[in-house]
């Protein structure tokens, strides 16, 4: 028989040792003195039947793995003396539908919110610079974050397998996005890149198959492997002019891709052993910019490999004849 009981820790308790109620699966609420200046690790570690903890206006930290896998928490409220919120710190809190995180914290650790599936919507407040490895993976429930212009980058896998996440919006602060960031957000419809932003990681928007169409600020120089590689619905890319290299299976297996507009002046590279999963499906890769004609053939066919753009001469000619020989012509707007 399980028994259901709460815990009225004294006044006199300055410190609650590590791990102290871990496992404590009867647990129900606990009422702590507001003496207590940090929680430390894993004090209520997989403490499933918690569903509700006051967390005092002297507490500073809350630290590792703190309240881990207590899945009947539903909401938290973290007064405004903390500062720092530790690795894991709710992570597996899968009955947690919200949580308040004020403005006093700097400093929110890897897997803090990691599997929270019950959390609807979170504000990451503007005392925060960086978004850490996996602070939301798998918060299937997500629908909505605002990550404020304080955020300089966003970590690995932050915010993977958020299957409910709409639309992101990346403020022009952030200069790094890890890899995988975005990995499996598959109700993602759309997401700004900034122009602070150089480069696109590994995998960083892999399975969003909600993705529309992608618009790669010129600022970006280079495309990692899978970037976007399973992006199914994506039906248009345009890569801005600042591109140097696309890394292998950057679209792969983006059935819907039809059209691939590329600003650059020069044709970027590609990785040694690029083959036909570069740009799989793909039906149309234009090219905006030439100093001349002569260009053309250099630019498309000669530093690929045969199908990692697909069959491009055919539609290269028709776009000469027909898009830029005109466009030769009458720039000027002499028609």
């Amino acid at each position: 028989m399980s028994y259901k009981y709460s815990v009225n820790i004294p006044s006199s308790v300055t410190n609650i040792g590590v791990s102290a109620f871990s496992g404590c699966t009867g647990l129900t609420s606990v009422n702590l003195p507001l003496n207590i200046t940090s929680i430390g690790e894993s004090v209520f570690n997989g403490c499933t039947g918690l569903i509700s903890v006051n967390i005092p206006s002297s507490v500073t930290s809350i630290g590792e793995s703190a309240f881990q896998n207590c899945s009947g928490l539903a909401s938290v409220i973290i007064p405004s003396s903390v500062t720092s919120i530790g690795q894991s710190a709710f992570s597996g809190c899968s009955g947690l539908a919200s949580v308040i995180i004020p403005s006093s914290v700097t400093s929110i650790g890897q897997s803090a919110f990691s599997g929270c599936s019950g959390l609807v919507s979170v504000i990451i407040p503007s005392s925060v610079i960086s978004i850490a490895d996996n602070t939301f993976g798998s918060c299937t429930g997500l629908t909505s974050v605002s990550i404020p212009s304080s955020v300089t980058s966003i970590g690995k896998s932050a915010f993977w397998n958020c299957t409910s996440l709409k639309n992101v919006s990346i403020p022009s602060s952030v200069t790094s996005i890890g890899q995988f960031a975005f990995y499996g957000c598959s109700g993602l419809t759309s997401v700004n890149i900034p122009s602070s932003v150089s480069s696109i990681s590994s995998s960083t928007f892999n399975g969003c198959t909600s993705l529309i169409s992608v618009n790669i600020p010129s600022s970006v120089t280079s495309i990692g492997n899978s970037a976007f590689s399973g992006c199914s619905g994506l039906s248009t890319v345009l890569i801005g002019s600042g591109i140097q290299k696309i890394e292998s299976k950057a679209f792969a297996n983006c059935t819907n891709l039809n059209d691939v507009y590329c600003l650059a002046y020069r044709y970027p590279t590609t990785d040694a052993n690029a083959n036909k999963t570069h740009f799989s499906n793909i039906n149309n890769m234009v090219f905006l910019h030439f100093s001349n004609l002569l260009l053309i053939e250099n630019f498309i066919f000669p530093r690929f490999e045969e199908g990692v753009f697909g069959d491009l001469r055919i539609a290269a000619i028709i776009i000469v004849i027909f898009i830029y020989l005109p466009f030769l012509f009458f720039r000027n707007g002499d028609l």
